[in-house]
């Protein structure tokens, strides 16, 4: 084969083995799908049961190290002191029987040496006079291949050997020598056991210790999610539909609580879905009657059936009118909620402000055959919208209009509490029930005595009144009786002079920061 055919074949191989091997954009794939498995990754109760082996892990690792430092500073410093005590201890008897014997080479001299070999294993002893000799040497033994000579094993080391001086009246005889066998410190066999068997119980302690620490997290992290998932599985119970879900948790700890708020909510937005099923309904029915009656009269004035004349026409407008009430109505209501509408601040005098009203709505009350009685205390003063709170006023009058028979009487008076100023509309109209106080100001709401009268209003004006009140940040108070008549109060803030002249203070003071600045 020559060169030219075997290029060919080369390169043929070449680019199967750049085929065969991982490009880069997919060796960086791999790279980012190894990098998705992060802390996030895991469920809580792995979390937190990881959590609790890792503090258990980390608590034995601190644990050993200052025990292994224990050990190595001062148990060794402990052992070697007990190596010096006791070569001292064997230099002193030492001295006490050469002070009788006179003679350190005699074997009755040397004897406690001896001892102390016997009674401690793993260390050797040596006795040695001032002259070099060696009357006494625990670890010498016989070198046959050096033809018979003596060997001893001391370390050549010094830290590795106690070193006592044998003294008789104050003069040294000689020295005793004393050292451990296998040990670079003066730390015998039982001893290094001893170490060991420590380092081993603590491993296997601090095992114990994570394997109970997770058991532990185990259970206190089933025990945590529970509940949560109890929450979860409402939560996801209403996202399908169902309402009526409920945690029903108890009990005093946050999650308990959490429960709880969770099943208020869930509550609240089952009775929101019924009230706005109910709106809709209510919607439809206030706009498909009028819109009837329109469609129905158009119809038969367009096939000659009516006459277009002037009645025909009123019929028409009336309830064109009333269609353009309740949009009217609707649209007020919706500025409100939003807060589309800027409500102005100013000082206003209930009292007068209500007598206007009073005077415009007189022979409204007097037409319907109601007389109507106000009553108000001088110089209540309040910070708001006047006419607003005009509008709340005459809504609360129409409304007591409107379910007052014939004869009836009305009340509205205005009181100065101590922080509140109150506005009361009260009648002997129809009343309503602990119930249908609560419902009062729901959209289209009205009580089921009142629905069939002609009278009948759009069921938005109390509505109206709600929300007027709550951006006073007051409230409206409703009290009443079946078939004794009712009583709406509307709350709101009193005037504060000197409140009103602190605030100003501080505005003007941060109005005077920012233009320094």
């Amino acid at each position: 084969m020559t060169d030219v055919e075997a290029k060919p074949r080369i390169l043929e191989t070449a680019d199967e083995s750049t085929l065969g091997a991982p490009s880069p954009a997919s060796s960086t794939r791999k790279t980012k799908r190894k990098r998705l498995i992060r802390w996030s990754s895991f469920s809580y109760t792995t979390r937190v049961t990881l959590a609790f082996a890792l503090i258990a892990a980390m608590t034995a690792l601190v644990a050993i190290g200052v025990v292994s430092f224990v050990w190595e500073q001062h148990f060794r410093t402990y052992t070697a002191d007990n190596m010096e005590t006791l070569c001292q201890t064997t230099a002193n008897r030492i001295a006490a029987i050469y002070e009788e014997t006179g003679d350190l080479w005699a074997p009755e001299t040397t004897k406690p040496a001896a001892q102390a070999t016997e009674m401690t294993s793993g260390i050797g002893v040596k006795v040695t006079d001032m002259k070099g000799g060696t009357p006494f040497d625990s670890s010498i033994v016989i070198d046959e291949e050096q033809a018979g000579t003596l060997k001893s094993f001391e370390p050549a080391e010094r830290d590795q050997v106690a070193i006592a001086d044998i003294k008789v009246d104050g003069k040294v005889v000689g020295k005793v020598r004393l050292w451990v066998y296998g040990s670079e410190a003066l730390m015998r066999q039982p001893d290094q056991e001893f170490r060991d068997n420590s380092y081993q119980a603590m491993f296997i302690a601090a095992g114990v210790a994570i394997v109970l620490a997770s058991c532990i997290g185990f259970l206190f992290a089933r025990n945590l999610v529970a509940p949560i998932n109890r929450i979860m599985g409402a939560a996801r119970a209403i996202g399908e539909g169902d309402l009526s879900a409920r945690t029903n948790l108890t009990g005093e700890d946050e999650v308990a609580r959490l429960g709880e708020t969770f099943d208020a909510m869930a509550e609240s937005v089952e009775k929101d879905r019924d009230l706005e099923r109910r709106l809709t309904t209510d919607v439809a029915h206030e706009l498909r009657t009028p819109l009837m009656a329109i469609q129905a009269t158009v119809e038969a004035m367009v096939d000659g059936v009516y006459e277009a004349d002037e009645e025909r026409l009123v019929t028409v407008n009336s309830e064109i009118q009333r269609l353009s009430r309740l949009v009217n109505a609707l649209l007020k209501l919706s500025r409100l909620e939003n807060r589309a509408e800027p409500m102005k601040e100013e000082v206003v005098n209930v009292g007068d402000l209500i007598a206007g009203i009073i005077a415009t709505h007189e022979m409204f009350v007097s037409d319907s055959g109601l007389t109507l009685e106000y009553d108000a205390q001088p110089d209540v003063m309040v910070v708001g919208d006047a006419d607003m709170i005009r509008q709340a006023t005459a809504n609360l009058i129409s409304n007591a209009v409107r379910y007052t028979p014939e004869g009836g009487h009305i009340n509205v008076s205005v009181r100065k509490g101590d922080i509140m100023a109150s506005i009361a509309v009260k009648d002997t109209g129809i009343g309503l029930s602990k119930e249908e106080a609560r419902m009062v100001f729901s959209r289209f709401w009205r009580a089921d005595a009142g629905r069939n009268r002609e009278s009948g209003g759009l069921g938005v004006g109390l509505a109206v009144v709600k929300e007027i009140v709550d951006r006073h940040g007051g409230w409206v108070q409703v009290e009443g009786e079946k078939d004794k008549g009712a009583c709406f109060t509307i709350h709101i803030p009193l005037y504060d002079e000197d409140a009103q002249k602190r605030a100003g203070r501080s505005g003007k003071k941060r109005t005077s920061t920012k233009k320094s600045r």
